[in-house]
């Protein structure tokens, strides 16, 4: 899916977004805003992940939805 959909839709996609990385707090939530690089941010900090592997996920996820 185009990302530009997901951030302009974000209120709709932060449910989504939680169930896929509960760790993500709706405070979180709410700064990422639906901007993508954010979401992969707090990805790699609640997860401890490298930025590869948040930016697979999101990819992931975002052709599921």
């Amino acid at each position: 899916m185009n990302w530009d959909i997901i951030e302009g839709k974000w209120n709709e996609y932060k449910g989504k977004a939680q169930a896929q990385w509960g760790k993500l707090t709706d405070d979180d939530l709410d700064v990422i805003k639906g901007r993508r690089v954010e979401l992969s941010g707090k990805i790699q900090q609640r997860y401890g992940l490298a930025k590869d592997e948040a930016e697979r996920q999101i990819d992931d996820w975002a052709r599921r939805h």
